[in-house]
């Protein structure tokens, strides 16, 4: 998703990830290419250094997730969570987490505008520039896909 990179120095919009479910109810994602209030769903693959994956997972939590939680606050995202694979697998299909997030709309989802929230979070943007850096040095590789959801009968 375009939304992942940073845009400039003072806004960061990479909608990425969660760790924790914040609906009790499963949402079935909506094939965006409808016109209505369907949600969208995204999810982000991540494959850290090895050995970096606590740092990583530190950097999110303290500069991402703040962002993200505050975004559902607000009623632009719906549901988040993450996974982590129980076993490993070769190198070339290893991804350390995936993100989960239902957002509101496909434009929600691809909106390139932050609402603020990164100023409002983080005033210090010198260090939260910084510390994202880092956390950004640390990825091997990231994916972004969208996905669509549907009832198998409805294939």
């Amino acid at each position: 998703m375009a939304a992942t990179l940073i845009r400039n120095s003072a806004t960061v919009v990479y909608l990425t990830t969660i760790l924790a479910i914040f609906s009790a109810h499963p949402i079935l994602a909506a094939d965006s290419s409808q016109k209505d209030s369907k949600h969208f769903t995204y999810e982000f693959y991540y494959k850290i250094k090895w050995g970096y994956f606590e740092e990583w997972m530190e950097l999110y939590k303290k500069n991402h997730y703040p962002i993200l939680k505050r975004l559902k606050d607000m009623g632009h995202i719906v549901r988040m969570d993450a996974a982590s694979p129980i076993d490993h697998s070769g190198e070339s299909d290893r991804w350390d987490i995936r993100f989960t997030i239902v957002y509101l709309d496909a434009e929600t989802a691809f909106s390139q505008d932050d609402y603020g929230v990164v100023k409002e979070l983080f005033p210090d943007q010198d260090t939260f520039r910084k510390e994202e850096k880092r956390r950004f040095e640390l990825i091997l590789e990231h994916r972004d896909i969208p996905i669509r959801q549907k009832d198998i009968s409805a294939w």
